[in-house]
């Protein structure tokens, strides 16, 4: 009778004991999970160590939380904090996880917002993408005070880089609904033609560098989706004829690659509540030679219009090995010295 006695109180207190159970279930959005569960989901197993009481599961986009009351209250609110800190700084630290387990996540040293030291996003993998020179500061600053911007430099200075992290932001900040990046399909040095695959194998590589910026600035899983659902559309430039490009931000790179007749068609391609930024290097046109280039032509006609920004970058700007900006002073003082012997000549003897 004693024994069939403890088996009933036993049997009681277990009943009790999952009626105080409570479960929650978080769903994670607009997340790389790999970013925030850890490797091998290393962020959720450390929590689950601190509360050895609890069940705590992660699968898929979900995690699932058993527990008393009182301790999933202090799940849930470190789970939370953790999301809040990683929509903010794109990454979860060992260090930081450790703060919010101890309580001390809110005295933890903040890293600066955006905006806030040159910095204009938080990427994928806690990449910061900042402007690191005066200049790129600058570009990011006159994006906000003009809709329409030109960005003219040489190679390495992060024109594309920086209009790119701008444009991704603006999307972000839900600024705009749509991010449209563009570039003309020059064939420099290669026919495009004998190159193989369809169109958009073919046209692919002049858009690789669009691709490389985005991939650190937009979750893996999210830019899928943005791409596939024309939230963020990348095409060659012949495709935005025809089109009026509505709370948009437009992005036209490599634009000294066009033809006067293709910037006229791109500027005018802007409608309401649509931002956009035009990126190139006058130094590096590949037209052929009697072709004048459309963003040498914009900057002349445009110029004295009111409400268009411009910024200039050049070799202090160059972000790229130490050597680039040697190589780029370089072809410049060959440049300068061969339009010398040029004026020498045409002088009259």
């Amino acid at each position: 009778m004693l024994l069939f006695s403890n088996q009933k109180r036993y049997i009681s207190e277990t009943k009790k004991h999952l009626q105080r159970l409570v479960e929650k279930i978080f769903t994670l959005e607009d997340v790389s999970l790999v970013d925030f569960l850890g490797v091998e989901n290393n962020t959720i197993k450390e929590v689950a160590a601190a509360f050895p009481m609890s069940k705590i599961i992660s699968r898929g986009n979900e995690i699932r939380v058993m527990g008393t009351a009182p301790e999933i209250v202090r799940i849930t609110d470190i789970i939370e904090s953790l999301l809040q800190h990683y929509q903010r700084y794109g990454k979860i630290t060992n260090e930081s996880l450790k703060q919010y387990l101890n309580g001390n996540g809110g005295n933890a040293a903040p890293l600066p917002m955006e905006g806030e030291d040159g910095v204009i996003l938080y990427g994928t993998k806690g990449i910061i993408v900042k402007a690191k020179t005066p200049n790129q500061q600058l570009m990011v600053e006159r994006s906000s005070q003009f809709d329409l911007m030109f960005a003219v430099g040489p190679a390495g200075t992060g024109k594309t880089y920086t209009a790119v992290a701008i444009a991704v932001r603006a999307l972000k900040n839900k600024e705009v609904k749509k991010l449209i990046i563009t570039r003309p399909a020059v064939e420099a040095g290669e026919n495009l033609g004998f190159l193989p695959g369809d169109l958009k194998e073919k046209i692919d590589p002049y858009l690789r560098p669009i691709y490389d910026a985005l991939d650190d600035m937009i979750p893996a899983e999210k830019l899928k989706f943005y791409l596939e659902n024309r939230v963020i559309e990348i095409a060659p430039l012949a495709y935005m004829r025809g089109r009026t490009l509505n709370n948009a931000f437009i992005l036209l790179d490599e634009a000294q690659n066009t033809t006067p007749m293709q910037m006229k068609m791109f500027l005018t391609r802007m409608g309401p509540s649509s931002r956009v930024i035009i990126t190139g290097d006058k130094t590096q046109v590949d037209l052929p030679t009697k072709q004048r280039s459309g963003l040498i032509d914009a900057l002349e006609t445009l110029k004295g219009i009111g409400g268009i920004g411009y910024t200039e970058l050049d070799g202090s700007d160059v972000v790229r090995h130490r050597l680039v900006k040697d190589i780029l002073n370089a072809y410049e003082k060959k440049s300068s010295d061969r339009d010398e012997i040029d004026r020498d000549r045409s002088v009259p003897r």
